[in-house]
Parts: C-alpha cells; sequence; structure tokens
C-alpha cells in the first residue's frame, strides 16, 4: 500500500465502485424499452468489500475490473414492482430515482476525495 493509497483510504475504491453503478444504472436506462432486458444493480457494500480484499481482478493495479454479469461480485437483476408484457424488467421511475441517488453519492465521494487530495498539497507545501 503506498502512501497516497493509506492517505485517500477507502474513497478511491469507493469512487470507482460508484462509477460502476452509475454505469449499471445508465445502461438499465438506456434499454427500458429493449424486450427481454433485465434490469441489474451493483451491491456496492458486497463489490467494495471485494475490492478492499483484493478478490477481484484487476486489469491494472489502480483499475477495479469490469464485472462479468454472471458472477456473483455484486451484480444482482432487480426484482420488479410490476409485470411487463415484453419481459423487460427496466422501471423507468425506479431506475431513475436509483440513478440520482448514485449520482448524488458519486459526487460527495468526489468532493471528499477532492478536499483530501487539498489537504495534501496544503501539507507538502507546507501551509
Amino acid at each position: 500500500m503506498s502512501l497516497l493509497d493509506s492517505a485517500l483510504g477507502v474513497h478511491a475504491q469507493a469512487l470507482a465502485v460508484r462509477s460502476q453503478r452509475v454505469e449499471v444504472l445508465a445502461r438499465n436506462i438506456a434499454n427500458a424499452d429493449t424486450p427481454q432486458y433485465k434490469a441489474q444493480d451493483l451491491d456496492f457494500k458486497q463489490v467494495l468489500k471485494s475490492a478492499q480484499s483484493g478478490d477481484l481482478q484487476m486489469t491494472n493495479t489502480k483499475h477495479l475490473s469490469e464485472l462479468p454479469a454472471g458472477t456473483d461480485d455484486g451484480l444482482k437483476y432487480r426484482i420488479p414492482f410490476n409485470v411487463s408484457f415484453d419481459g423487460n424488467t427496466v422501471e423507468l421511475n425506479v431506475e431513475q430515482a436509483q440513478y440520482g441517488k448514485a449520482a448524488a453519492d458519486y459526487q460527495a465521494t468526489l468532493n471528499f476525495l477532492e478536499s483530501r487530495i487539498s489537504g495534501l498539497r496544503k501539507a507538502l507545501r507546507g501551509e
């Protein structure tokens, strides 16, 4: 673990996982009219726990791997509230609400990291 990793803590990994969740939710919204499309979501706690323990395979030591759809790495199918005739499980209002919450969580994590990095810069400058 490098000095930068210890200074940023879990928040750098959390930002990567939050980014993946936003991508999954955006993919659900994009496929709202696709027949037989099954809505998915990312279990943030499970994926972050896997990332911290090193269970996820990484293409680069600074990147989280793309999650394959068939694995149990936090990618879950969403159970719809209402049944659709075409087999699509995307409920646009649910997905938009989840996307908004995930985007706000992503921004909060980004702001926290920005303040951490700003503090490190000040410490290095001797301010």
